[in-house]
């Protein structure tokens, strides 16, 4: 009997993938995007860069998660990550950020900045390990609770 193939590709993401991403935001976020956001951020072609993860386990492709990132001037932002609950702790959220960062290496950037919720220790941990630091707080940045952000960067990428 033979073991499966798996194997993962990162990839823009399109209109069709919006009902599975909208079902990982669900999971993953307490104040989820709207369709309408994402729809925005897929037609913001200048700024707004949207990904998606596939797994393609023995042929049959399932998205499991996404990163969305705009580039400004000689600046990006990672505006969402999430990689769905089943297929956490797998490298997903890592492929997924340095995917981001090698790009904006690519285009000139400067600085690569992030909010994350100042109790979400797993996703503090992920941006330290490539060298984001706390540069600030935003506070009662997240609507459901009012808890603060850290605002943090990565600096000197080159």
């Amino acid at each position: 009997m033979s073991s499966p193939t798996i194997s993962l590709a990162i990839r823009e993401m399109g209109e069709e993938d919006l009902p599975v991403v909208l079902d990982i935001d669900q999971l993953s976020f307490p104040v989820p995007w709207s369709e309408r956001t994402y729809r925005a951020e897929l037609s913001d072609l200048r700024a707004s860069n949207l990904h998606v993860v596939e797994v393609n386990e023995d042929g049959k492709k399932r998205i499991v998660g996404y990163i969305g990132y705009w580039f400004i001037m000689d600046e990006a932002h990672i505006s969402t990550i999430a990689v769905h609950p089943d297929f956490r702790q797998m490298g997903i959220g890592e492929m997924m950020l340095r995917t981001a960062i090698e790009e904006t290496l690519e285009k000139g950037t400067l600085v690569v900045t992030l909010e994350v919720r100042k109790s979400n220790d797993a996703a503090i941990r992920l941006y330290q390990k490539f060298g984001f630091e706390v540069i600030g707080t935003r506070a009662r940045y997240y609507r459901d609770n009012s808890e603060d952000a850290h605002i943090m960067a990565l600096k000197s990428i080159y």
